[in-house]
């Protein structure tokens, strides 16, 4: 045997191939990379601020409303040329979809020295990204009497058990 193929073969032996997959999950199946489902919860969040349908939004990029779907759940990757029409669609820049990224998917949650680390305020975009949160703020905007916009706010910290 040559010293090259024992080279080689010890290479091989050493390279081990993990599987991300959970065995539990079913064969085919892939859990959704934290950073892809962000970036679609930032894609939907948008759409619905604009009225905009998936089909609608499917249409001005060629696409089917099932595949904006798969977009938003984060099942599908956005690739950058995807990504950069999105944001041109959406008239936002692509920044806009990496913002409030969750601390766990940006760089393995390194911290960027000189900078503190920021509240957790994630529950703000997922609430903005239903129907109902949507809803409640498009009504709010709408209120222009702060003494109405004042109630507004402490009936809604009494009717969830908040100390205003």
């Amino acid at each position: 045997m040559s010293l090259e193929l024992v080279a080689v073969r010890v290479m091989v032996d050493d390279i081990s191939i993990e599987d991300e997959s959970s065995e539990d999950a079913p064969k085919g199946s892939r859990r959704a990379n934290p950073m892809d489902v962000h970036v679609g919860s930032r894609v939907r969040l948008r759409r619905m601020l604009l009225g905009m349908s998936q089909e609608k939004l499917g249409e001005h990029l060629g696409l089917t409303f099932q595949q904006v779907q798969k977009y938003e759940k984060g099942v599908n990757r956005i690739g950058a040329s995807r990504l950069f029409d999105l944001a041109r669609v959406l008239g936002v820049p692509v920044q806009f979809f990496y913002d409030e990224a969750p601390s766990g998917a940006q760089s393995a949650g390194a911290a960027v020295p000189g900078f503190a680390e920021q509240p957790d305020e994630s529950y703000v975009v997922d609430f903005l990204g239903t129907r109902e949160g949507l809803e409640l703020n498009k009504a709010f905007a709408r209120v222009t009497d702060p003494k109405v916009r004042r109630s507004i706010v402490d009936l809604v910290r009494a009717l969830a058990g908040e100390e205003g």
